[in-house]
């Protein structure tokens, strides 16, 4: 699939398009929608928002995100940055560590602002997990996102809404040859820049959240040909990384 944009990207950024391209190809069919939605990487930075359904579904986000023509940044829970050789690329390619529900989780927003500043493209999950909606719809979000969104006003915000990765399941021999159909829809991005100066109040910071997460919602609805509910579903567990390193 030609990229719509061709801005510069590294030697680990390269990697993963070299490994991750036959892979995401040979287990799945991918069908996406309004990639052109994605602003141009000529147009400054961009907070990418998607819902999350599936361990697999990141190496897919990054490919649709790569073929807009914009390198994807993500921030992604802080463990995977200890694993072996798969943590030292996710350093080398820029990817930002969070550490999910602890002090240390600004750290991951200050990255994030300075990359955006850079003109960067900032993929988030704002549920921070796997959705665990019984119907696989998107679920009430964590806030990070809206204090993101506080910190850089005036960068839009782009929600995708994707469907399918989570269909896949383990991994087999037989399930090889059969791929699963992964489509993805980008909205319109949104303009929040009405937020400019707002206190991070918690009434704010969920309005802006849930104002995002129904845009994803939306796009989400649109590719199950569905109407989506009309609450969130709410997490019964709260997630923290901790931290294992020095």
């Amino acid at each position: 699939m030609a990229r719509l944009h061709k801005p510069k990207a590294g030697f680990w950024i390269r990697t993963w398009v070299i490994i991750l391209f036959p892979v995401t190809s040979a287990l799945f069919k991918m069908r996406w929608r309004h990639l052109d939605r994605v602003p141009a990487p000529s147009e400054g930075g961009a907070i990418i928002a998607i819902n999350h359904i599936s361990q697999v579904d990141t190496v897919l986000m990054a490919r649709l995100v790569w073929s807009s023509g914009r390198v994807p940044r993500f921030m992604i829970k802080a463990g995977v940055f200890d694993w072996p050789v798969i943590g030292y690329m996710m350093k080398g390619s820029g990817q930002i560590p969070v550490r999910r529900g602890t002090t240390d989780a600004g750290q991951s927003l200050s990255e994030a602002v300075v990359a955006l500043e850079r003109g960067e493209a900032v993929v988030i999950y704002p549920e921070g997990t796997t959705t665990k909606d019984p119907d696989n719809w998107p679920m009430l979000a964590k806030t990070g996102v809206a204090r993101l969104v506080l910190l850089c006003p005036e960068i839009p915000v782009v929600p995708v809404g994707q469907w399918g990765a989570h269909r896949m399941g383990g991994f087999s021999l037989k399930r090889l040859g059969r791929r699963r159909t992964s489509t993805a829809s980008v909205g319109e991005p949104l303009d929040l820049s009405r937020y400019r100066g707002k206190e991070p109040t918690s009434e704010t910071l969920r309005e802006i959240t849930d104002e995002i997460m129904s845009a994803v919602r939306d796009q989400v609805a649109e590719l199950r040909g569905e109407p989506a509910p009309t609450e969130f579903a709410e997490p019964q567990r709260r997630y923290v990384d901790k931290r294992t390193g020095s």
